[in-house]
């Protein structure tokens, strides 16, 4: 039984390539979700502060946004931020990914580039699947990737 547990767990991660500063990037995501709608628009249409503090451990933000062409909504809770390595780690309580996934935990840390501007930002995805007929969530990495890219492009713009 063990064996076919294990095979329902996975992590997926993936790095961007960042202009931006990892300080802005982490900033703009951690501490004013409610903009990364206006850098993103067709990806995210919204992000709402439900209980805590923004950018805080406890912190709930209800998120809206577009995946695989339908929109869903998650909501998700900060379990850890630690904003000198930019670094926060998000655990998924409710909403479309519940329904295929038992366990979704997304950490993100952008890392400053060395001897040159910009920064890279590493997306971590970890996850049980309910069955072995839900797919990993690759399409959630490839949208976590464009949401980077053109936050990326929004914060250029801003400077």
């Amino acid at each position: 039984m063990a064996e076919e547990a294990s095979s329902l767990v996975g992590v997926l991660e993936t790095t961007v390539e960042l202009k931006s500063s990892a300080e802005k990037f982490h900033d703009m995501l951690v501490g004013r979700p409610h903009h990364v709608s206006n850098a993103t628009p067709s990806n995210v249409q919204g992000a709402e502060l439900q209980e805590g503090e923004m950018g805080q451990v406890g912190a709930i933000i209800s998120w809206n946004y577009v995946h695989d062409g339908e929109a869903k909504v998650v909501k998700e809770r900060i379990e850890a931020v630690d904003p000198e390595n930019n670094r926060v780690t998000y655990k998924v309580l409710e909403g479309d990914l519940l329904k295929e996934y038992t366990n979704f935990v997304i950490t993100l840390q952008v890392t400053p580039k060395e001897g040159e501007p910009g920064s890279v930002a590493h997306w971590h995805f970890e996850y049980e699947k309910i069955n072995e007929e839900v797919a990993h969530p690759e399409t959630l990495l490839q949208l976590a990737v464009e949401v980077s890219k053109e936050m990326d492009e929004h914060l250029l713009s801003e400077e």
